[in-house]
């Protein structure tokens, strides 16, 4: 590659670092406002609880265990209680719902996958818990491997994330409607059910989001589907049947790991 190249290489990488710093600066601002949703729903914070169980029964020393995007703590709160005599730390990039996770007694700090990285050491963390946060990113690749790094060799990575080819959203679609989880505006929502924008920017089928995971280093990877908490009542003994079909369940939880 010639000098010139590598200079155009180098002024493309950093028109896209400031791109993804002004955005994050504004998603930022987002995530602060009270209105935004930022705690986690039950039945997907289970299925990645259970996984971190199996990981802790395993484990002969202490883990420590990093929830990045904490939001308010939910899930921190749920992994201290599972895995007591552990190291768990709640992160996430906007003050007031970790002011609120700090509230419930659970240790925490400033810190977010996305430029300028987690303050924290390479090959430093067990487990990295990251859920329902990937969707809301400008920089999924970044952040992923930002998690890459933190993880020690054999570390493990519990994700949820919404599924975009979930039961409800074949449907949606072939009606003509806007895909439930999708948004088209960060004002308000359009074209499909539901008040609150929550500001998903990337959405994943499972086979894309198998593949995103091994492109970037993750192997051994195990899936299991979630329910979606808005579900109309009529239609949850629905959802929890598509739950044990992952490719077509609402919500996709992931355990993989970081080779040894």
């Amino acid at each position: 590659m010639t000098g010139e190249s590598y200079a155009a290489l180098n002024h493309l990488r950093e028109g896209r670092r400031q791109v993804t710093v002004r955005a994050s600066g504004e998603l930022r601002d987002f995530y602060e406002r009270p209105e935004t949703p930022v705690s986690a729903a039950q039945d997907r914070a289970a299925r990645l609880v259970a996984f971190l169980r199996e990981i802790t029964a395993a484990s002969s020393g202490e883990l420590v265990i990093a929830d990045v995007g904490c939001g308010d703590g939910g899930i921190t709160r749920m992994a201290a209680d599972a895995a007591p005599g552990h190291r768990v730390i709640g992160m996430d990039w906007a003050m007031a719902p970790l002011e609120t996770a700090r509230a419930k007694g659970l240790t925490v700090m400033r810190g977010t996958a996305a430029h300028p990285g987690l303050p924290l050491a390479s090959a430093s963390v067990d487990v990295v818990v990251f859920s329902e946060v990937i969707e809301h990113l400008v920089d999924p690749d970044a952040a992923i491997l930002e998690l890459h790094r933190v993880l020690r060799p054999g570390g493990h990575l519990l994700l949820s994330t919404p599924n975009l080819a979930a039961w409800f959203n074949r449907g949606m679609l072939a009606l003509g409607r806007q895909p439930v989880f999708s948004e088209v505006s960060m004002a308000r929502v359009f074209g499909r059910p539901g008040q609150f924008v929550a500001g998903h920017l990337r959405l994943f089928t499972l086979g894309a989001l198998k593949e995103f995971l091994v492109a970037y280093g993750f192997a051994d990877l195990r899936v299991r589907g979630a329910c979606y908490h808005d579900v109309p009542g009529p239609l949850r003994p629905l959802d929890r049947l598509f739950r044990s079909w992952p490719a077509a369940s609402a919500i996709l939880t992931v355990h993989a790991r970081k080779p040894h």
